[in-house]
């Protein structure tokens, strides 16, 4: 009979049960927002003011005026945020306009200051 296999673990690993938190916080935001539907977009976020500060993260639901996505930044209501994909075809600012805490996780939504021409969802 062979010994059992010890398995490392790396700590900093999401598990499914974070995975799914951080998802619930984004899904129950959107519940505010009908016309918003399901994308994957990664993203480089940051505060307009402060470059500085910024993480990447993912926009896991968008109208064609707001982007939703979970954060763990510094923000607050009427916060202007820069969003940024790998390939710069996204490369815009937005101010937030609603929050959401849930988990431990905050959610946040955040309209486009201008019109987005190349954004994927149109009215």
């Amino acid at each position: 009979m062979t010994p059992p296999r010890s398995i490392k673990m790396d700590p900093s690993a999401k598990t499914a049960h974070s995975a799914v938190v951080e998802h619930s916080c984004v899904t129950e935001l959107s519940r505010f927002f009908p016309e918003a539907i399901p994308v994957r977009i990664p993203v480089r976020v940051s505060r307009t003011e402060d470059q500085a500060v910024a993480e990447n993260t993912v926009i896991e639901y968008g109208t064609s005026q707001e982007v939703l996505l979970a954060s763990s930044l510094p923000l607050d209501f009427d916060d202007r945020i820069h969003l940024k994909n790998s390939d710069g075809t996204l490369d815009v600012e937005a101010e937030i306009v609603a929050m959401q805490l849930h988990h431990g996780k905050t959610a946040v939504a955040a309209r486009f200051l201008k019109n987005v021409t190349n954004w994927i969802i149109k009215k």
